[in-house]
């Protein structure tokens, strides 16, 4: 019996060292990490915006005068020469008025000619004292005014001959026709305003994009920033631009102020087309080759018990040495890209590594530009290609981790450059 016992004890006694041992690998198991690894590139801080391409100069080409459209000589993409003909309205009651104007102008001469010979024969017949005084006044009064009918007829005369070349409408400028509103048989009336004909884009070698800025980031964009840009057309490659004006009008939509901003763009290749939508970004600044981390390693914070037992260096002192303005580590929700604050700030972090025997330790770190993803980190220990935490895996989570290894990285850390925004960022 007492045998027995025994062994009941020391089964009882082995259960409990198993499941003792099983939660304390499982209490293992929960300080399981996410790594990811610090790399060398380059950063930009930028300023998103949206904005349309067109041409630097477009000139619309419209009628003075009402008609039937007769003949075009034109069409859409053509290009022409300054003075081209390229479209004629009907001018049948242009030339009839055009000589109505020219027998009002003899009839005026005729006038005036004959108050002229009578007031020549009012003045002598006053020197003789042979009429009065309102005769003689009466005579010089017509002549004057036969002259100035004259006048109102000639001035009639060149407006009617300038209608009638108005009749032949001729290209402006040299550039390319980009739009054609009539068609051969169109009346188009001119009455209160010149009804637009053809639309010609002067230089489609040279375009620019008006780009809507939002008034929290226009203090960023200086004339002569570079500034990068995609279009739907060509979404595999990225076009070059240059900040032309940053106009002083602003614009408010859904309570949101927006400035305009000019980016002249070189098109020699003729890819970008007159109304395509450009998605820019201007870049603010830029770092090239900096050591640099995903965010994620930058947000994260080991929990009470954890620091208990890390290890944690000295706080960095202030660098007068930077010199640079630093952006927040946060990128703004939907815009895609972080800005830049407006007075050159040391802003501090800390990156979190596990040592040889599952220790926390801490490197606090200077943050330089952030591009959202991204933040330039520079610190004592801070080296490429170390391994820093972004995450614990608790519980399920570090069940399904695929490494068990705390210093092996869960994402892939060779082979295709850098690694990409851990998720949730």
């Amino acid at each position: 019996m007492r045998k027995t016992l025994g062994i009941l004890a020391v089964v009882v006694a082995g259960a409990t060292i198993a499941t003792w041992a099983l939660l304390r690998r499982g209490g293992e198991a929960a300080e399981a990490y996410r790594f990811i690894e610090i790399t060398r590139g380059d950063i930009e801080s930028t300023v998103a915006a949206t904005g349309a391409l067109s041409a630097v100069r477009t000139v619309q080409v419209g009628t003075q005068v009402s008609g039937q459209i007769t003949e075009i000589r034109v069409d859409f993409n053509d290009r022409v020469r300054k003075g081209q003909l390229i479209a004629r309205l009907d001018t049948t009651l242009l030339q009839q008025a055009v000589r109505e104007a020219q027998a009002s102008v003899e009839r005026s001469r005729a006038d005036v000619e004959h108050r002229a010979f009578e007031l020549g024969q009012a003045e002598q017949l006053w020197a003789s004292k042979s009429i009065t005084e309102t005769d003689y006044r009466t005579a010089r009064y017509n002549a004057t005014t036969a002259q100035a009918s004259l006048q109102t007829a000639e001035a009639a005369l060149s407006r009617a001959r300038q209608n009638l070349g108005y009749a032949t409408i001729v290209a402006p400028v040299n550039g390319t026709v980009i739009e054609r509103n009539v068609d051969v048989g169109q009346t188009v009336a001119a009455s209160f305003s010149a009804p637009q004909l053809f639309l010609i884009a002067e230089d489609l070698g040279r375009m620019q994009i008006l780009a809507s800025v939002a008034e929290s980031d226009i203090g960023q964009i200086r004339e002569g920033m570079p500034a990068r840009f995609t279009v739907q057309a060509w979404p595999y490659e990225t076009f070059r631009g240059t900040v032309r004006q940053v106009r002083l009008q602003s614009t408010t939509q859904e309570n949101v102020v927006n400035y305009t901003v000019v980016v002249e763009v070189a098109n020699r290749d003729g890819k970008l087309l007159p109304g395509m939508t450009a998605t820019a970004a201007f870049i603010v600044e830029s770092a090239n080759g900096v050591l640099r981390v995903p965010n994620a390693a930058l947000r994260y914070r080991p929990s009470e018990t954890m620091l208990a037992t890390a290890i944690r260096d000295t706080v960095l002192q202030a660098d007068t040495t930077v010199a640079r303005p630093v952006p927040a580590i946060e990128g703004r929700a939907g815009r895609g890209a972080s800005v830049a604050t407006s007075a050159p700030v040391l802003r501090r972090g800390e990156l979190w590594s596990v040592e040889e025997g599952g220790q926390l330790h801490s490197h606090a770190v200077r943050l330089g530009l952030t591009d959202g993803s991204f933040t330039e980190v520079r610190g004592p220990g801070v080296t490429e290609g170390m391994q820093v935490v972004a995450a614990a895996l608790t519980g399920e989570s570090a069940a399904r981790s695929t490494g068990t290894n705390p210093f092996q990285s869960s994402q892939p850390q060779r082979g295709g450059g850098p690694p990409g925004p851990p998720p949730g960022m």
